[in-house]
This record gives structure tokens, sequence and C-alpha cells, in this order.
């Protein structure tokens, strides 16, 4: 089928769905939700056979649905209705939620049901669940959907409605959520509850606070098993998270945005009130054995080394890159075989902070010393001659981590992630962390080409089908010494035929031009990519119902 996107923008849920449309033969192109003329331009110039709407913060226009069927993908359980469905389900606690695949009518996510699929529902930040829960049911329930269409035009199956549901319907209609629900009584909330209140407001829009006395939205929260102090009161900080006291315990916040700025580690956002906090800092990397706030890890398992680092939303800023290339380096002098670069539950590395760089008095210069803290760690990783190296990706993975992590041995990567291998979309940058070593001998030039150029996600299967990356390691220890032994021989020949020191330096030249240089595209796309300035446009690669005939969007 020729199948039409409406999404608000290509996010993680809409990557996964237009590639696991793709895979199965379907025809997918988008359209950014802009305006209800440019909807219906869209729909004319693609004369799609169903319109999916992955993620929409508004109506689909009657001129649409009323003349094409619009499936909406609902984050809810069946009769659940409103815009924050996902923030009453977490911040309320319940044991189970859902996706529902409805069609548009008038009244808002009351349409005719075509599918759902219920979850259990963890304790976590929002942003975490509906990347993977929220997900995993979309796609079921969107293929189950897609299936039901050709029952639904030969007249064997119908969708239904609420009022002939078999069972009782728990979901009901609820408003947006406002600050005032999710507003923190430090003095008096107890941990769970804090937790509760700023997991479901994670992402967007935050939690409305006041910290030091200063207004703000509050994002990133963990709980704190042994520290205390008075309610309310900031007791510690640790890297550039804060600890605040509530009345039974303590909560660490790892983000802030002050009013009219943007999302910063919380130290950041508040580095002179920050100062004066006494620190509680943690020896060394091992991993703790209580619950608290650390983004950097290590643990052993046999004669397996894990280097776990939760970064928030994958950025790895360049004390970030650093400190885990210092604790890479520590994890090299253990006794083991094999090391796994574990990343974290949601991300794995998304490449350079933007945020801290758009924060930085030089834009140009905070971005130079990122992406040359990122190659020093990829380039430890390449060098390592001890141990084998996997990459573990467990959570989606874009840019510069993408080929941070194929500078390991191995690279496992979980089904269900979402790899976005290439720079361009960040104002046509050019990329280093060696994938210029790194990629070619995986895919071949024109592989390596397509991947760079083309400038759309990857799936799992997709990856390791192309030879990007493999599935998984055997660390059995005659193995090991043997796989060991090539290593190092194959890198010495490698640096033989061309050091890494050149690849290096080339892409750095290209970098250094996007950082520097006269085209300001990368630091006008990274300011409306950290300010959440809306689109103002569908990019042409994703857009092809915009190509002209024979043409295919570069």
């Amino acid at each position: 089928m020729r199948v039409l996107f409406l999404t608000h923008s290509f996010n993680s849920l809409t990557q996964r769905l237009y590639a696991e449309l793709g895979e199965r033969g379907h025809e997918v192109s988008i359209e950014f939700d802009i305006a209800d003329t440019v909807a219906e331009e869209a729909v004319a110039q693609f004369q799609p056979d169903l319109i999916v709407a992955p993620f929409l913060k508004r109506a689909i226009p009657a001129s649409i649905w009323s003349q094409h069927l619009c499936l909406i993908v609902h984050p809810g359980i069946v009769g659940d209705r409103g815009p924050s469905a996902l923030d009453w389900a977490i911040q309320e606690g319940e044991e189970s939620w859902g996706v529902t695949v409805l069609q548009a009518e008038a009244e808002m996510d009351a349409g005719p049901i075509w599918a759902t699929t219920e979850f259990p529902l963890r304790r976590g930040k929002k942003a975490s669940v509906y990347r993977n829960e929220v997900t995993e049911a979309a796609c079921g329930a969107v293929l189950q959907a897609v299936l039901r269409i050709s029952e639904f035009n030969a007249g064997r199956w119908a969708p239904w409605r609420i009022a002939e549901a078999r069972s009782p319907v728990r979901g009901r209609l609820r408003p947006l959520m406002k600050q005032a629900e999710r507003a923190i009584d430090w003095r008096q909330d107890d941990s769970a509850s804090v937790l509760r209140k700023i997991d479901a407001g994670d992402g967007v829009p935050g939690v409305a606070d006041l910290w030091f006395g200063v207004p703000c939205h509050v994002f990133d929260a963990w709980p704190e098993a042994r520290l205390r102090g008075t309610p309310g009161e900031v007791i510690a900080r640790r890297e550039t998270a804060l600890l605040r006291a509530t009345r039974d315990g303590a909560v660490w916040v790892g983000h802030a945005r002050r009013a009219d700025g943007i999302k910063l580690p919380a130290t950041l956002a508040f580095a002179t009130e920050a100062a004066a906090v006494p620190e509680a800092p943690l020896e060394g990397w091992w991993a703790p054995d209580h619950a608290t706030w650390q983004d950097i890890r290590y643990e052993e398992a046999n004669d397996v080394g894990f280097l776990h680092f939760e970064f928030y939303n994958g950025a790895m800023g360049t004390r970030q890159c650093q400190r885990l290339q210092a604790a890479f380096e520590w994890a090299q002098t253990r006794p083991t075989r094999v090391i796994v670069l574990a990343g974290g539950k949601d991300f794995w590395s998304n490449g350079i902070h933007l945020n801290l760089i758009e924060n930085a008095e030089s834009a140009a210069d905070e971005s130079w010393a990122n992406i040359n803290a990122i190659d020093d760690l990829a380039e430890a990783i390449l060098r390592c001659g001890s141990q084998l190296t996997v990459a573990a990706l467990a959570g989606n993975t874009g840019a510069g981590g993408c080929f941070l992590a194929r500078a390991a041995d191995q690279v496992w990567v979980r089904a269900g992630v979402m790899l976005n291998p290439h720079y361009k979309n960040m104002g046509n940058l050019y990329g280093s962390e060696f994938w210029t070593y790194l990629l070619p001998p995986r895919v071949g030039a024109d592989g390596a080409r397509n991947i760079m150029q083309r400038r759309l996600p990857m799936t799992a299967r997709q990856a390791v089908d192309s030879g990007f990356y493999d599935l998984c390691i055997e660390a059995e220890q005659g193995k090991s010494d043997r796989q060991l032994a090539a290593k190092r021989a194959r890198r010495a020949a490698d640096e033989a035929a061309k050091p890494l020191a050149e690849y290096r330096a080339e892409e750095l030249t290209q970098m250094r031009r996007n950082f520097y240089g006269f085209d300001p595209s990368y630091h006008y796309a990274r300011h409306h990519f950290v300010h959440k300035v809306p689109h103002a446009w569908t990019p042409r690669h994703l857009a092809r119902h915009r190509d002209k005939p024979g043409e295919r969007a570069a």
C-alpha cells in the first residue's frame, strides 16, 4: 500500500513504524504537520491508500479524514482520551497501560478502534516508556490494523466502538495535565511521589518548580537510598546532578531548564548556587550496592567487565567523554578478557552534546573540544589490545554514537533499537569518530555513501544484514585468545597502511569548516534543534511524494 504519515516530527516511534512498514513492502512517505493546506497538498500528491498519524499534537482536518482512512496512534488504553495519556498513567501509578489505534473522526480519540495492545507499566521516565513499551505496542497494533484493511475492504471485519465493548472499559476522557497537577511539595511529598511526578513530565513539558528561589522546570529524576537531609533542601551534588531532600528521603535531579533558557545538566543550570552545595562523590567506577545516581558504573561477571554509561538522551559532552575514556582505560587494567560497553537503558550514545555547545560562550570552540574528546574515546577503544571489546546497544543510537560503537571489535544491537548513522541532518555536518576508517570496510564504498547521504533511520536487523553491525561475540577462553591475537595483527596492518591519525586529521579538517567556516548551517541547525523550533517544511528525503517524476530526494 501507499502509506502517508502525518506527524509532528520524525520521532523514534515514527522512525520505527516507517522502517517496519517499509520492510513489509509498503511505500511510505512523510509529511510534517505544519498546516492544513500543506497536509491536503501532500494527500493530493501522494494519493495514499492509508494515512497514519503516529505522533500528532492537533487534529487531522476533516477535509482529509472524511475522504481517506486515517488511523491515529494513541498512547493509551481503550477508552482513554486526551493529550496527556501517558502522563496521567505514570503519575497515578497505573499497573498496566496500552496503545490504541483508532480511526480519525470529528471527536478526538473517539473513533472506531482498529487495534489495541496492553503492557505492564514499569516505573520509569515517560520518554523511556514511550521509546520502549509504547513503541513496541504501537508497532504491533499498527501492523495488526494494516493487515485488517483487506479484511475490512472485503466486508469480513469491521472496527468497533467503545459502546460495543464486551468488557468494562477502564479508559476515560482526561484533560491536558497542567502544572498545578504536577506540582511538587518537597516538604510534604515522599520520594516515590516526587519520582512519579518528574517521570510523568520527563522530556516534555517537565515539572515547574522553584530551586534556590529560581523558577525552572526539572527533568531526569533518580532515587537515593541513603543520603538524607532537611525536606526541601538541596543537600548534595555529584557531577551533573543535584540531590534534594523529600519527606522520607531524597531524589537526584539531573537536568533543569530555567525560565527562557534551555535544558541543561542541573549543576550547570544552577552553576553559582551549586558551587555552595557539598559534593557526594563515589569512590571509583564500581557500581554501588544501593540505589543512587551514577552516570558511569562498572561491574564484572566472571571474566567480562561491563561499563555502563547513562547519559541523558545519549548526549556526551566534553567532560563526559573524558571521564568515560578514563573509566575505559581503568577497565583495561582489570583481569578480564572482554569489556562490554553497555551504554544506557534508553540510549547508547547520540554523539556530541548539542545543548552544552549551544550554552557555551563559543559554540565553535566547544564543538571542537567535544568532537576531539569523543575522538579520543573512539581511538582508545580502537587501540585497546588487552581485551576484546563489545558495544552492546540496548537503546537507540545516533550520529557519532553509531560510529563510536563501531570502534569496538563487535557490536551487538537489541532488536527494536533504531539507529541513525549519519550527520548531515545537523546542518550538513561531515562527521568524525573515525567513520571514514570504520564504515567502508564493513559496507563498501557505495554502501557507506548510501548510509551517509540518505539520512534515514536503520533498524537493528538492517544494520546487521548490511554488515555494519554484528550480532554477538563468543567469549570462550581459547577462542578469545585467538581473537585477541587476530585483533592486534589487524590493527597493526591497518596502522601500517594508513595511520588512525590520518583518518582523524582528514575528518577534523572537514569538521573545522563546519564549526568555523563561512557556512553557518550547523550552527543554525543546532540552535533550532536545541530550542525546539517547529519545522517549517518536511525534508525532501522523507517527503517522497514531493519528488519530481524520475527523481529521488538527495
